[in-house]
């Protein structure tokens, strides 16, 4: 499949920007900047890339715990995002969410989600939406490796088939399931091969190659938008950090981070970028000189954000349904 070489610059500046974000994030909650949990997408860049390259504004996705990347991708406000890091009012969720709840519906980001595998549901309502309005659209779901041995994951697929709904579920294989490795909690080694079970395209893919995750994706989202149903790719990758910012990672192979730190999908990328004449060394200083702006603007912009006030603490929480009702 052809991808234009301002398409391969758009990709690389997308994965600049999740790098870039995510360091300054896990050096921001190193210095007690951002509270909560943070769990980081460094190393994973790849994935989201590819995927949301096939996107538009009015295609759907849904995001996990590991999200920044994701929301990133598919055109977030990373302003916003920071000042939500951040717990400030102007902050995506008015600084209430935090990194596991960041949404966007005008870029049809439905939403990071706390609990593992609940954008699976999700993504099947968005998905059912979708074809009762008879559009276009499409709904990507991505999660992680170990949720597919929950019962989120089969259901989804389940109802996905039978009802042909327009949505590509994207494992990230990271190799591991928190703490544990994925050869101790599943005893396949790919995990498209479940898709035979709910009679679905299939397909496993270099989760660190953004171009061959824009090729399943395209052939994935244009099997969607022709009513043909879904797809589930698997894009095997490694998480850099450990599970979340402040985890050592002790259960992780000195030899197999080495490796994998080889297979860094920025450098990579960029280095595919020159040998093949699609960018040189001076166009792409200047591609991360304009992101490393775009993310200290962020953090400057964040850093002078308002606190919300404590009134607001019910605020967004529940809601009147007899009154909403009535004004529908």
């Amino acid at each position: 499949m052809a991808v234009s070489n301002e398409m391969m610059k758009d990709m690389y500046t997308r994965m600049l920007r999740i790098r870039d974000f995510e360091n300054a994030t896990s050096r921001l909650y190193a210095e007690g900047k951002i509270p909560g949990f943070c769990h980081l997408y460094i190393g994973e860049e790849a994935v989201a890339t590819g995927v949301c390259e096939c996107l538009t504004d009015e295609d759907y996705i849904t995001s996990t715990h590991r999200g920044h990347g994701h929301i990133i991708a598919k055109g977030g406000d990373m302003r916003l995002m920071m000042a939500e890091l951040f717990g400030r009012a102007t902050g995506y969720c008015h600084g209430k969410g935090g990194s596991m709840h960041i949404a966007d519906r005008d870029k049809g980001i439905l939403g990071a989600n706390g609990i593992v595998g609940a954008g699976q549901c999700i993504s099947c309502g968005a998905g059912l939406s979708i074809q009762l309005r008879k559009t276009d659209q499409v709904c990507v779901c991505f999660f992680g490796d170990a949720s597919t041995n929950q019962g989120t994951f089969h259901e989804s697929l389940n109802i996905a088939s039978l009802w042909k709904l327009p949505v590509v579920f994207v494992c990230e294989n990271n190799l591991y399931g928190i703490s544990v490795s994925q050869e101790h909690h599943q005893a396949i080694k790919d995990i498209s091969v479940r898709a035979v079970a709910y009679n679905m395209p299939g397909v496993t893919v270099d989760g660190n190659d953004p171009l061959a995750v824009y090729e399943a994706a395209s052939e994935a989202v244009a099997h969607a938008r022709e009513g043909k149903g879904p797809t589930l790719i698997e894009c095997k990758t490694y998480r850099q950090h450990g599970h979340f910012e402040g985890d050592p990672a002790p259960y992780k192979p000195a030899e197999e981070q080495a490796a994998w730190m080889k297979r860094d999908p920025i450098p990579n990328f960029r280095k595919y970028l020159i040998d093949n004449g699609v960018a040189d060394e001076d166009e792409l200083c200047g591609i991360e000189a304009g992101v490393a702006k775009e993310v200290s603007d962020a953090i400057e912009f964040a850093a002078a954000q308002p606190w919300p006030d404590a009134d607001s603490v019910v605020v967004d929480v529940y809601s009147d349904i007899v009154e909403e009702a009535r004004k529908r």
